[in-house]
């Protein structure tokens, strides 16, 4: 069975890994204060083994989780690539196609243009 497609107003859990705090907190005022996000969560104290350059390195970083919508992503993803200091930074970004009503309406009045 096919999954349906999302809609703008489909609400997404993004991920993004930070190389310090101060980065992450950049990141993510900028993305609520200019409502591309809803809400973002930051998880401090990750550790992450990535291949780079042919080289497995591991580096300690925080995690965005990040709550917008279909119809935001793609200004978030303009924006995020402006801001972070990466050359390829991660960012994934998963349909929620569950959760509490109340918090997912919260989250699409909350990450509009």
């Amino acid at each position: 069975m096919a999954r349906p497609l999302p809609t703008p107003d489909t609400v997404l859990l993004c991920y993004c890994s930070c190389p310090d705090a101060t980065c992450a907190q950049g990141i993510a005022e900028a993305l609520v204060g200019e409502r591309l996000a809803a809400c973002v969560n930051r998880l401090p104290g990750i550790s992450s083994t990535y291949r780079w350059l042919g080289t497995v390195t591991t580096d300690g970083e925080e995690l965005l989780l990040i709550k917008t919508t279909t119809g935001r992503f793609e200004a978030l993803r303009k924006r995020l690539l402006q801001l972070h200091p990466y050359e390829l930074p991660e960012l994934i970004a998963v349909p929620v196609e569950h959760g509490h009503d109340a918090y997912l309406d919260w989250v699409r009045a909350n990450a509009t243009g």
